[in-house]
């Protein structure tokens, strides 16, 4: 099937990555049908005025799935973002696009979800059952962190020469979403047959918070110091700052995964598929202040 033939589908299109995804396929891939998939179909003007078919897809509607799945080729599920929901969201649209006859999933699970201690891999093992229980072809494209992630923690240190953290020694291979965009647009346009394949993706290069602290303070000309504490004591003090609390649990148990390697992965897959190394945390900090 050509490209002019081919017609894939993104969830989640006006979100961080989705849109990302959506602007490379249109770019790249002129001939491809891409549909955009959106709760609220007025947030996706950008990509229609970009060529995009937008259509409504709500995980909690079910009523607009099949609609949305019709005449679709393949599809990119990207994880939805409501934590104790997605296993139940992620099923609905699973289960529709079998019925609707769609040719391949690619779906955005995490690191090595089969074997991770990170805490939010549960719903993206669940999930990956669901595949598997479905039966519908598809192809896995485990990401590890984002350069992202981390920004907003560096932002704060910088202010106040400060980086707390529970991560130890561990090592963080985290890439910017545009490269794991650009990934998973190379696996949804690649001729060969992609169903049953697994990508673990990440940075082609890691860095510690000790390493992180250090380019924080290169790019900033600020001193920033990194400073581990046990878990407990970095969520309540994250909390201090003004952190929500659910979202210093989130960030402490990511952190605390960070420690036991699994937020780590040195196999370069990322960088075959993209034909370059991802881009780096400090380039992304470079951008991110100002530098």
């Amino acid at each position: 099937m050509t490209d002019s033939e081919t017609t894939i589908a993104v969830t989640g299109a006006t979100g961080l990555l989705g849109q990302i995804v959506v602007r490379l396929l249109l770019e790249a891939h002129s001939g491809a049908r891409v549909i955009a998939f959106a709760r609220d179909v007025t947030k996706g003007e950008a990509l229609r005025s970009m060529g995009a078919e937008i259509r409504e897809l709500d995980y909690d509607r079910p009523e607009t799935l099949g609609p949305a799945l019709a005449g679709v080729d393949k599809l990119l599920l990207i994880s939805g973002n409501a934590v104790g929901e997605r296993e139940r969201q992620h099923r609905a649209v699973i289960e529709a696009a079998r019925d609707a006859g769609v040719g391949l999933i690619a779906y955005t699970s995490v690191l090595r979800a089969g074997e991770t201690t990170l805490a939010i891999a549960t719903e993206h093992k669940a999930t990956e059952a669901v595949l598997k229980e479905v039966g519908v072809p598809f192809v896995l494209l485990r990401h590890g962190w984002y350069c992202e992630n981390y920004v907003f923690r560096v932002q704060a240190a910088v202010a106040s020469g400060t980086m707390p953290h529970c991560t130890g020694t561990g090592r963080i291979s985290a890439a910017p979403r545009a490269d794991f965009a650009a990934a998973a647009v190379a696996i949804m346009t690649v001729p060969e047959p992609q169903a049953g394949k697994v990508y673990e993706l990440a940075g082609s290069t890691s860095f510690s918070f000790d390493e992180l602290a250090a380019m924080a303070s290169r790019v900033s000309g600020k001193p920033v110091k990194a400073l581990n504490l046990p878990k407990p004591e970095f969520e309540a003090a994250i909390v201090a700052m003004g952190m929500p609390a659910f979202v210093a649990g989130l960030i402490a148990k990511s952190d605390h995964g960070a420690s036991e390697g699994g937020l780590l992965d040195e196999s370069r897959t990322m960088e075959r598929l993209l034909g370059r190394p991802t881009v780096t945390m400090e380039d992304i900090l470079e951008a991110a202040l100002g530098g």
